[in-house]
C-alpha cells in the first residue's frame, strides 16, 4: 500500500470540495451531537455546504456493522455528506474505506484531532500528531482503499462477512428505496486535526499532511492538551493557510465561530478556504442560511447582517419535527438523547427557562408537543397570530405523526 502517484490526487481533486463556491461553510462533526436527526434537520433548514458525520471507530466496522450503521445513517438531503472515522490501524482504515464507498458517501474524513479520553489515550485522533509516520501510513492506506473500491474490489474480497455486507445493502435500500448499488466514484479524502499536541507545531504538522495530498484539511485552533479550553488560535490557522497556498489543497478553520459575522471576519483575516461550524449550530439549524451573505460580502457585494430572528412558530415546528425524526430514525431504547437538543432550542425568548425545565423530563414527541401547547396556552394575553399557529401546528403534528 505505497503512496499513489500525483495523477490520482489530480483525479480525486475533481470532487465536491472543488464545486462549492468559496468560502466553504460546513457543519463540523460533534461526538454525541451530530447524529442522523441533527444532521437531517440542519441540512433541511440551514443547508450547510458540507456535512460530516460523528466520528466512528474503525475497530468495530468489519465485525459489528450495526454499530457503524447507527452513526453512518444519513439522508440524501445531507449531500455532500462525508463519513468521518478514527483509529490507528492502517489495515482497518483500508477496509473501512471500502465500506464508506459502498454506503454511498461523498467523501471520507480521517479524524486526527479529537481529544476525547476514549480516543487520544488509545493513540487515535489528535495523538497521531505525535506519530507522523503512522499518520502518513493511515492516510496512504485509506487512499488505497478508496482507489481499490473505485476499481471494483468488493467487500467480500477484503474479508467482510456476508451478514455485514447484507446490512450495508439494507441501509442503502432504506435510504434510497432502491436496490441499486452505490456509484463507484473515487471519493475525496480529507483530514480534521489540531494545531498541535501539547504545543503548537502547525508548520511541521501541516507540511507533513500536505505531502500526502488530501483534498482538504480542517484545522481546529487548539492543541490536544487544551481540549476546548481557552480561545482558538486563528493566527496559527492563518499560518497553515499560508503554507498550503498554491498546493491545491483546501484549508478550513474551526473553533469559536459563533455566527456568520465571525465566519466573515475569520475568512477575511486568515484567507482560509472555508470553515466548519460546531457548537453554534446546536439548537440553531437555520444558522447556515446566512452563508450566502458571507460569500457575497467577501466578493464585495453587500454586508453580513445578523440573520433575522426565527419566530416561535417556526422554532416550535422544528422542535416537533426534530423530535419525531429522532424517535423514528435514531432512538434506540429511550428519548433521553433528544433532550439536549430540546434544551438548546429553548433559549433566548420569554419563558425559555421554564420551558427548558419541563423539556428535561420529556420522554416522547407527544410529551414535547404537550409541553409546547401548554406554553402557548399559558400566555396571559390573547396569543398573537404566530402563537395561534404554534398551537394549531403542534396539535396537527402530534395527531398526524409527521
Amino acid at each position: 500500500m505505497g503512496s499513489l502517484p500525483d495523477a490520482i490526487f489530480e483525479r480525486s481533486a475533481m470532487n465536491f470540495w472543488r464545486n462549492i463556491p468559496a468560502p466553504i461553510v460546513g457543519l463540523s462533526p460533534m461526538d454525541g451531537v451530530t447524529d442522523a436527526s441533527f444532521r437531517f434537520i440542519t441540512a433541511k433548514h440551514g443547508r450547510p455546504d458540507v456535512i460530516l458525520t460523528e466520528f466512528v471507530n474503525i475497530q468495530s466496522a468489519p465485525y459489528a456493522p450495526e454499530l457503524l450503521l447507527k452513526d453512518f445513517t444519513y439522508d440524501e438531503i445531507e449531500r455532500p455528506v462525508v463519513a468521518q472515522i478514527y483509529g490507528r490501524s492502517p489495515e482497518l482504515f483500508y477496509r473501512v474505506a471500502h465500506i464508506v464507498g459502498e454506503l454511498g458517501f461523498d467523501g471520507l474524513d480521517i479524524n486526527m484531532g479529537r481529544p476525547a479520553r476514549k480516543v487520544a489515550p488509545a493513540g487515535c485522533g489528535a495523538a497521531l500528531i505525535c506519530e507522523p509516520d503512522l499518520a502518513r501510513a493511515i492516510i496512504r492506506a485509506t487512499r488505497q482503499g478508496l482507489q481499490d473500491w473505485y476499481n471494483g474490489q468488493s467487500l467480500k474480497q477484503i474479508g467482510i462477512r456476508p451478514s455485514a455486507i447484507e446490512a450495508f445493502k439494507a441501509a442503502n435500500r432504506r435510504r434510497r428505496d432502491s436496490d441499486a448499488l452505490a456509484e463507484r466514484r473515487l471519493l475525496p479524502l480529507s483530514i480534521k486535526t489540531r494545531i498541535g499536541y501539547d504545543r503548537i507545531v502547525v508548520e511541521d504538522w501541516i507540511s507533513t499532511l500536505l505531502e500526502e495530498r488530501p483534498s482538504a484539511i480542517t484545522l481546529h485552533g487548539r492543541t490536544l492538551q487544551q481540549g476546548y479550553k481557552g480561545s482558538a488560535d486563528w493566527e496559527a490557522i492563518a499560518r497553515a493557510a499560508d503554507i498550503a497556498r498554491g498546493s491545491g489543497i483546501l484549508i478550513l478553520g474551526n473553533g469559536d465561530l459563533l455566527d456568520m459575522a465571525d465566519v466573515y471576519r475569520r475568512v477575511r483575516e486568515t484567507r482560509v478556504d472555508g470553515v466548519l461550524i460546531g457548537q453554534a449550530a446546536e439548537g440553531n439549524p437555520w444558522l447556515f442560511a446566512g452563508k450566502e451573505h458571507v460569500k457575497r460580502a467577501l466578493r464585495g457585494i453587500g454586508t453580513v447582517a445578523p440573520h433575522p430572528a426565527v419566530s416561535l412558530a417556526e422554532r416550535f415546528d422544528i422542535i416537533i419535527e426534530h423530535s419525531r425524526h429522532y424517535e423514528t430514525v435514531v432512538q434506540n431504547h429511550c428519548f433521553f438523547g433528544m433532550r439536549k437538543n430540546l434544551l438548546w432550542y429553548c433559549r433566548d425568548f420569554d419563558g425559555a427557562v421554564e420551558l427548558r425545565s419541563q423539556m428535561k423530563h420529556a420522554t416522547s414527541t407527544d410529551d414535547v408537543a404537550r409541553i409546547l401547547e401548554h406554553y402557548v396556552r399559558g400566555v396571559d394575553s390573547p396569543p398573537p397570530q404566530s402563537d395561534r399557529a404554534i398551537s394549531n401546528r403542534t396539535e396537527s403534528l402530534s395527531a398526524t405523526g409527521v
